[in-house]
């Protein structure tokens, strides 16, 4: 069977480097990870627009700002009503333990524990936060991050949310340090940053709910293919 590094490998060959998580600031990483639930990143982007051309893309502003006025600004991202109370539950939390600057001395295990308490953040948004707002070797599993794996016969489908995180992060924090010797924290963040981003754009373009299986770079190795 294939090896999640060889996955990446291939990834990273058909796709390219990612670069990846769009964002001008931590902040507004932040604020993407809340928006981007149950929506396409276009339309999170639409919503980010309007808070920047509103000079709203601040948590003051945000937690200030009416209920109305919020979800009027995030009408793009759907869900906007939903989202308009999520995102100043963010605010609030960010707001009371001292914002970016004290927030990012805390340790890994406490600074997710706290995002998990904040009512309508998820494993999945906390950990997009953890990785790319604060830099932190926390590797995200997504709808797509299942459907490309249980397709290819690695994970099932249904594991639960923290099974399928331990097992991506071992699994890649071994065969790293296999391959390379002892590997930094700097570095495995790097490489679950940038193995989300390919996992995403494969996902999107290549390995959809309706598979495009004679694009796809991983055919030869998938139990699933369709050719």
């Amino acid at each position: 069977m294939v090896s999640f590094h060889k996955v990446f490998d291939h990834l990273r060959s058909n796709h390219g480097p990612q670069h990846w998580w769009p964002g001008d600031s931590p902040f507004e990483i932040m604020v993407g990870a809340v928006l981007t639930q149950n929506t396409a990143w276009t339309n999170v982007e639409k919503a980010i627009d309007n808070l920047k051309a509103a000079k709203a893309l601040n948590p003051a502003v945000i937690l200030s700002a009416s209920h109305k006025k919020l979800a009027r600004w995030l009408t793009p991202s759907g869900y906007f009503n939903i989202k308009a109370q999520r995102l100043k539950n963010l605010c609030a939390w960010y707001v009371s333990h001292g914002a970016y600057d004290r927030l990012k001395a805390w340790r890994t295990d406490k600074l997710r524990a706290e995002l998990l308490s904040v009512n309508g953040v998820g494993y999945e948004t906390a950990d997009d936060i953890l990785l790319y707002a604060f830099e932190r070797p926390v590797f995200v599993i997504d709808a797509y991050t299942r459907r490309i794996f249980s397709r290819l016969g690695m994970v099932d489908q249904d594991s639960v949310y923290e099974a399928l995180r331990d097992l991506f992060e071992q699994s890649l924090s071994d065969g790293s340090q296999k391959n390379n010797g002892r590997i930094t924290k700097r570095q495995l963040t790097n490489l679950y940053n940038e193995y989300h981003a390919l996992i995403v754009m494969h996902g999107k373009n290549i390995c959809r709910k309706r598979p495009r299986c004679q694009l796809c770079c991983l055919k030869l190795t998938c139990q699933s293919r369709q050719l």
